[in-house]
């Protein structure tokens, strides 16, 4: 289930005004590299993460999961550093580091004290245009990235049928293909596959530079020039428009695998706010996946797991932030002596309802307070400040968006709940996929745990 920015329960606040927002500076280098710097003095720690604009959505078949391959090789050496070097300068000066691939966007992170700022720049600014792509390297992080793949997915029953749904719920969207990749494609990278990657996409010109913490703005900016600067531009021709078929029925698909409880995924066909003719639907959407599962005393939990106790999880998620328009998603297992069909019923009668009946003033009250709290509860944290800016920045909303959320989110009326129930949760725009138990050989679980 995709994360989103309902997580909090906070009732009693109040929800017509947000917290004041913090500043956010923009520079851009000659060479097309956009800094976002966001000062915050309350320790003296900073974050600084470079965002690619590049993920598995611009991927072609053959090479899907090629950018989260990339990300993994981005730590293997430079013309001035070698393999592994990175991690260790930045342990050695007291930070830590990482990364992540999505659909959508490759990102770069270090959180440091705020003193050594330069040593971060420094060093991705070295691996922006200087990567050393090896073979030898190369066939080790193969094998990581395949064992990887069989962790996360091939022995997870859930997220087995999660890469099925998607691979059903779209015709021709790239979203269709997992983030890791297919594993006949990861047997078959070359280096070559990944240097043409590299020199496609990995240029200051397709990239954002986001710094939040203990940091003052025209310092990073001047940090910045001296680091970037001379890093030449890339011609960045984008991908072709990649627009999902309509969808006309419902998809179903059965997928059987070793597991201990059966499992339902649903998913319906929206847009994101990228991709969505009224901004207003977006919000809209967000809220309803707040009604459905924004905490205990949301209707999934409150009515299907607690109330009727025909679920022992059920939860629901939007990609609100999603660079092509997504799925709206619903999950959960049956409870001991219900059926997933049960469950699938017990969930579109949850959905019948929020499309006939307005949801109450006190449920749309409660909703948005839970969305004031998180935004106020994420200010905390320097990472997701600087995370909202580069996701904002990187999927083409700007992120001067991410001050608007709150507001937005206050601006929806039941009115426009019941609407995109209505619009969007329809029965020819669903794929319904099941997990249907098979079982467990322990022999092979304690052999593959050694």
């Amino acid at each position: 289930m995709k994360k989103r920015l309902f997580c909090a329960i906070v009732l009693g606040l109040p929800v017509y005004a947000a917290a004041t927002e913090p500043k956010v500076s923009e520079h851009q280098l000659k060479n097309g590299l956009k800094v976002l710097v966001q000062e915050d003095h309350r320790s003296p720690v900073v974050v600084s993460q470079v965002w690619y604009k590049v993920g598995s959505s611009y991927e072609p078949g053959g090479i899907t999961g090629i950018s989260h391959m990339l990300e993994h090789m981005m730590f293997k050496g430079t013309d001035k550093h070698k393999p592994g070097e990175f991690s260790r300068i930045i342990a050695e000066n007291g930070g830590d580091e990482n990364a992540f691939t999505g659909t959508d966007y490759t990102a770069y992170f270090q959180t440091m004290n705020a003193s050594r700022l330069s040593v971060s720049f420094e060093l991705e600014a070295d691996r922006m245009r200087h990567l050393h792509l090896l073979p030898d390297e190369l066939k080790k992080e193969l094998e990581v990235v395949t064992e990887e793949r069989r962790m996360r997915t091939e022995d997870n029953p859930q997220a087995k049928v999660g890469e099925y749904f998607s691979a059903t719920a779209y015709t021709n969207s790239p979203y269709q293909h997992p983030v890791i990749g297919w594993p006949s494609d990861i047997a078959n990278y070359k280096v070559e596959d990944l240097e043409a990657w590299y020199q496609r996409w990995y240029a200051p010109n397709n990239a954002t530079l986001v710094v939040v913490g203990d940091v003052k703005a025209d310092e990073v900016f001047a940090l910045a020039e001296k680091y970037f600067a001379e890093l030449k531009p890339s011609e960045i021709k984008p991908i072709k428009p990649q627009t999902e078929m309509p969808q006309v029925g419902v998809r179903r698909i059965v997928v059987k695998a070793p597991a201990k409880l059966p499992y339902l995924t649903m998913g319906y066909k929206v847009p994101s706010l990228v991709t969505a003719e009224q901004e207003a639907e977006a919000y809209a959407l967000e809220v309803l996946a707040g009604v459905l599962d924004g905490g205990n005393s949301a209707r999934l939990s409150s009515r299907l797991v607690r109330g009727k106790q025909i679920a022992v999880g059920a939860g629901a998620g939007y990609s609100l932030t999603s660079k092509l328009s997504s799925l709206f998603e619903l999950e959960g297992t049956p409870a001991d002596g219900k059926k997933v069909a049960d469950l699938e019923a017990a969930i579109k009668k949850e959905i019948d309802d929020l499309q006939n009946n307005l949801i109450s003033k006190e449920e749309l009250q409660r909703i948005k307070a839970q969305v004031l709290a998180n935004q106020v509860y994420q200010r905390d944290s320097n990472f997701y400040q600087a995370m909202q800016l580069g996701m904002f920045e990187t999927v083409g909303l700007g992120w001067p968006k991410v001050d608007e959320y709150v507001k937005k989110v206050n601006l929806v009326t039941a009115e426009q709940v019941r609407e995109v129930a209505k619009k969007y949760l329809i029965e020819d725009h669903l794929t319904v996929a099941v997990l249907e138990p098979q079982p467990i050989n322990e022999k092979a679980v304690n052999k593959g745990g050694k």
